[in-house]
């Protein structure tokens, strides 16, 4: 699906609940202490950051453009890496796979982007908790979605997007068939948290942990 909107269209109702929420406390706010004084000041400008925040959760980079690379696998999100390991994946692959993590902050853009050209051969969503992201296990026990795609030679790669203990809700419509186009929308997570790549072994890594990566912009690797 192309991103052609400066707000993505899951942030409508998160937005118009804080705005109703803000104003209900304003209102009963001044109810109780209707002489106006500096900490009314203050906690109006905290209300508008808090709306400032929320309605930043849900930006869409319109402007940016998708990087053009030979064989590369491009930053599925905005964040840190995290992680950079060779792991067993047990969902999927059943084998060895090199795990690229990027953590999601809450100033990070929370939308989701295909990492390279295909097409979805699987798809699963996992109920579960919401612990905090960076924690190893937060990768298989908390709520989170798999999917992989393979590409026209038969390369496939996992993404797994995972929720933390802010998050409460992923967001992905995909289906097996659909098809990948690198850069564009694979799906959002809610005010977090991580995204974990699996790649092949012999996958050649161009980013560092603790390396900020811009979504659809940043090549994580490149496939042999």
């Amino acid at each position: 699906m192309r991103i052609n909107k400066r707000l993505h269209e899951e942030g409508t109702k998160a937005i118009l609940i804080t705005v109703a929420v803000i104003t209900a406390i304003v209102v009963l706010v001044n109810w109780i202490w209707p002489i106006q004084t500096i900490w009314h000041g203050l906690f109006y400008a905290f209300e508008f950051l808090v709306l400032i925040i929320t309605i930043r959760f849900f930006r869409v980079p319109i402007w940016r453009k998708t990087t053009v690379a030979e064989n590369a696998v491009l930053s599925p999100a905005d964040g840190i890496v995290a992680a950079n390991e060779v792991v067993i994946e047990d969902e999927y692959f059943h084998d060895k796979r090199r795990q690229i993590s990027i953590f999601m902050s809450i100033y990070d853009v929370h939308v989701n982007f295909f990492p390279f050209n295909g097409k979805v051969t699987y798809y699963k969503y996992h109920s579960g908790k919401f612990l905090l992201a960076f924690k190893p296990k937060s990768s298989t026990d908390n709520e989170h979605n798999t999917i992989v795609m393979k590409d026209d030679k038969g390369r496939e790669i996992l993404v797994r997007q995972i929720a933390g203990f802010v998050a409460r809700r992923i967001v992905c419509d995909l289906e097996p068939g659909d098809k990948a186009i690198a850069g564009e929308e694979l799906g959002m997570i809610r005010f977090g948290s991580r995204v974990d790549v699996f790649l092949p072994l012999d996958a050649e890594v161009k980013v560092k942990i603790n390396q900020m990566t811009t979504g659809k912009e940043t090549v994580l690797a490149v496939l042999n």
